[in-house]
């Protein structure tokens, strides 16, 4: 079935940073966060400027709300081994950025870091993940919690609302089962279609502002190379997996014809239990 939508790293790319489809993002991070989110503007720093280069496997769009957050959302296409230390630096990076020289502590933003990605990052059988900080005492076990006066001074309830938040969206990770309106977001970030019945915040902005036939003449045809890139990056990605697979299963038998070798095995079983020739096995 061909699709109908544009994929959502592209729409942070060119379109989401409109305010008049500041909508679409608010949907889908009030449908993530539960709660209901204003954004007031697209902040452009250093890790989310524009970019012409559409082989970067990451994209990210930085927003203020109206409560003076900060929602770092970002896409990465593509495995990273020290993706977890990169939310950590993204998040550490916007603390001191937007902290002025002389500001008291309290006046430090919060920050929700909202991960998708499209590839398997650690180990888990989820595909929605959330990390909220919580000091947990060692003897009693209980939840360390704000005094009377901190809560009347911050006007927060719970310690965890001063520091980050970390959402992880293991988009490959989705069975395309859609069992809440969160789900149907989900959906829409791994298949780039929104169906009739999906009734989401923000789906109806989006079925109607990503559509890729709505796209002026030269964005499309700026959209096909960009996906013929991506499919281009994922064919080299997959290439070398195999080829790498292929390497090791190479390295192995070569491993198993020697020890069978020096064993004094048969030739003919050494070549059958390899699938080496027994011009290779001769040459060891």
């Amino acid at each position: 079935m061909a699709k109908t939508h544009i994929r959502f790293d592209w729409a942070i790319k060119k379109l989401l940073r409109d305010k008049a489809n500041y909508v679409v993002l608010e949907g889908f991070i009030t449908e993530l966060l539960g709660q209901e989110i204003t954004i007031e503007s697209i902040l452009e720093g250093e890790s989310n400027r524009l970019t012409e280069d559409n082989k970067l496997n990451r994209v990210d769009i930085l927003a203020l709300n109206s409560a003076g957050e900060l929602l770092l959302v970002e896409v990465q296409n593509s495995s990273e081994n020290d993706y977890f230390h990169r939310m950590l630096f993204g998040v550490s990076t916007l603390l001191t950025q937007y902290l002025d020289k002389g500001e008291p502590y309290s006046k430090l933003k919060k920050v929700y870091s909202i991960n998708i990605v499209y590839f398997t990052l650690g180990q888990g059988q989820d595909y929605i993940y959330e990390g909220k900080l919580d000091f947990r005492g060692r003897h009693h076990h209980d939840s360390l919690g704000l005094s009377s006066l901190q809560k009347e001074l911050f006007k927060l309830e719970q310690v965890y609302q001063i520091f980050p938040e970390y959402y992880i969206l293991r988009v490959n990770q989705f069975d395309n089962v859609t069992r809440n309106s969160l789900d149907e977001w989900i959906y829409f970030l791994k298949n780039s279609e929104i169906k009739e019945e999906f009734q989401a915040r923000g789906l109806a902005e989006a079925k109607e502002k990503l559509r890729i036939e709505n796209l002026p003449l030269p964005e499309k045809v700026a959209y096909q190379n960009y996906l013929e890139n991506k499919r281009y990056e994922i064919s080299l990605l997959e290439g070398a997996e195999a080829a790498g697979k292929l390497q090791g299963r190479a390295e192995k038998a070569i491993e198993i014809a020697k020890a069978m070798k020096a064993r004094g095995i048969d030739m003919d079983l050494i070549v059958a239990t390899t699938g080496l020739t027994k011009e290779e096995v001769e040459h060891f």
